[in-house]
């Protein structure tokens, strides 16, 4: 992953760093694999977010994010 400095505002690079994370899941798959996880927990976490996935679906204009 490659993020450009421009004009030594190293504050705007940060910020398109972690926008670059955040969009690549990188934290969340690596805080995931920090411990074992039981197959029956991950299928529940998996339902959990298809659930709110569902929703945000449904509800674009209710603010779910």
């Amino acid at each position: 992953m490659l993020v450009e400095v421009r004009n030594n505002d190293i504050n705007r690079a940060l910020k398109e760093l972690k926008k670059k994370v955040y969009r690549e899941r990188i934290l969340i798959e690596y805080r995931e694999k920090m411990f074992y996880e039981k197959p029956s927990e991950k299928r529940r976490r998996k339902r959990a977010e298809a659930v709110l996935r569902r929703r945000k679906e449904d509800h674009p204009s209710d603010g779910w994010e």
